[in-house]
């Protein structure tokens, strides 16, 4: 939804969509709708999930990020490019090089990305290199239960 009138959007000024107190998933873009879809399932089970939107990366409100994970203690973020380089990349590196958000971490910080492939045209194909409702879910849901996240980590051979 569009505001009438003038509507400005302060730059380097994060928004919390959602409160929460289990989990800190902060999402970019077309994701911050599909991370309160599933910040909502979640509130059923009894996880409590909140919902960051930077809004803008260039400045990015890096104080509200590191103080929403050190009250959850966990973080995922959200983000449709490749997990090399990407925006999410660098908001997890932020998360951990702060020794005080660092020491709150009750699990390892989790980014749900696009595949490392240039985005298909085909709309098929887009569909699978792109995240998804349930890559969120099962993003939050591991960093709740590490035992589940270490079981799910793929690493490389």
């Amino acid at each position: 939804m569009v505001p009438e009138g003038n509507h400005l959007v302060p730059l380097g000024i994060a928004d919390v969509k959602r409160c929460g107190s289990d989990v800190t998933v902060v999402a970019l873009g077309y994701y911050v709708r599909e991370s309160l879809a599933v910040a909502q399932e979640l509130a059923d089970e009894g996880i409590s999930v909140e919902v960051i939107d930077p809004r803008t990366l260039i400045p990015l409100d890096v104080k509200t990020i590191r103080a929403s994970v050190r009250k959850t203690g966990r973080l995922v973020v959200v983000d449709e490019a490749p997990p090399t380089c990407s925006a999410a990349s660098e908001i997890a590196a932020l998360a951990v090089e702060d020794p005080d958000t660092f020491a709150s971490l009750k699990a390892p910080v989790q980014r749900v990305c696009g595949a490392t492939v240039p985005i298909p045209y085909s709309p098929g194909l887009e569909d699978a290199a792109l995240p998804k409702r349930e890559d969120i879910t099962d993003a939050v849901r591991g960093v709740m239960d590490v035992e589940l996240l270490r079981r799910s980590v793929k690493t490389p051979a």
